[in-house]
């Protein structure tokens, strides 16, 4: 038995070292100059219209990435409908796009409309975004919208325009709408919480709260389920770096417990809304420098740099349910982040 697990042991860092290996060669010595002379991330990500070919692999962290081989999520599935298609945001690694095929059957299955509307997934290549998301960089992140999904299909001009809808009390300060965010509501947010592939659930502080005071299942569930500005209308499911995957930075573990305690109280306090106060005698500081492609992860500027796959786009339905193992939720945003502005409803494009 000693000598199997030694050999089972040299066998998974034989693994781990070719693909680390494969990762460095995908930097060739001579890239297009366009790369070698670097851009700004936010266009060059943004710019593209197709994947790279290549085995599914997130790169960097959720945050400070790229994604290889990335599939991409039908407009249109059984209990599902893609948002906001003008975007191109509907691509991910293969466990994102089936996850969200688990998730839509369950939302049928709830009674949460016929499924689930679908936000924003990752750009073809993943990394940053011109707007809307610090993370939902390597294919890992996926908004699903508190709308349930509609009867009929929606035409693709109205998924441009469809409003979102918050789940927030707007006569009152972090409170949900209880019209709004129903027990079917919140029976949905804890069964993508019951995946195990799923790391993390963002959503509104009042959100969790309700949560925290309402919910009668399985409580160990709730400290995946942590709060954030915005977020009142949608839920923001990030799943874990993939098993031995050595690309896919991994992130700190998430406390134990439900997070029913000081850590959310603090969200309604006033310290985490407060406005910084400006020193009119203090210079304003220069504005923030681009994060550049070359910030990023290396292999980052082959995956841009490569010619599209062709045939990118993949069905949900082509890939097994993900594959369920243990892993440490956390998140590369702050449990308790700088001032930022109220999560109240408010127009998004």
């Amino acid at each position: 038995m000693a000598a199997s697990s030694k050999q089972m042991s040299r066998s998974r860092l034989s693994r781990r070292q070719i693909l680390s290996a494969a990762l460095a060669l995908l930097v060739p010595l001579s890239l297009p100059l366009a790369v070698r002379a670097d851009q700004e991330a936010k266009k060059a990500f943004g710019a593209v219209q197709a994947p790279n070919s290549g085995a599914p692999m997130p790169i960097g962290s959720y945050a400070k990435g790229c994604v290889s081989g990335a599939v991409q999520l039908p407009d249109d599935g059984p209990n599902w409908q893609s948002m906001r298609l003008a975007r191109n945001r509907h691509w991910g690694m293969p466990q994102t796009v089936a996850t969200l095929e688990r998730l839509s059957q369950d939302a049928a299955r709830l009674g949460w409309g016929q499924g689930i509307l679908v936000g924003d997934m990752s750009q073809p290549r993943g990394g940053p975004m011109a707007f809307g998301h610090a993370s939902h960089q390597i294919g890992l992140d996926v908004d699903v919208w508190f709308t349930p999904m509609p009867e009929r299909r929606m035409t693709a001009e109205e998924r441009e325009k469809l409003p979102f809808t918050s789940m927030l009390d707007k006569s009152k300060f972090l409170t949900v709408d209880p019209r709004k965010f129903t027990p079917t509501a919140a029976r949905l947010l804890m069964t993508a919480a019951s995946y195990r592939e799923v790391e993390r659930i963002f959503v509104n502080p009042a959100i969790k709260k309700k949560l925290c005071d309402t919910w009668t299942g399985d409580r160990s569930l709730l400290g995946k389920v942590r709060p954030m500005y915005g977020h009142d209308e949608h839920f923001h499911i990030r799943l874990q770096c993939p098993p031995g995957v050595p690309s896919c930075k991994a992130q700190a573990a998430v406390a134990a417990g439900d997070g029913c305690d000081k850590s959310l109280a603090w969200w309604f306090t006033d310290e985490p809304w407060a406005k910084p106060k400006p020193d009119p005698n203090k210079k304003p500081p220069p504005p923030p420098r681009p994060v550049m492609v070359s910030d990023l992860p290396q292999a980052c500027s082959a995956v841009l740099a490569a010619p599209a796959a062709k045939g990118a786009a993949v069905t949900a339905t082509s890939f097994a349910p993900p594959v369920e193992t243990e892993a440490a939720p956390a998140s590369d945003l702050p449990l308790l982040p700088p001032n930022a502005p109220a999560p109240v409803p408010r127009p998004r494009g």
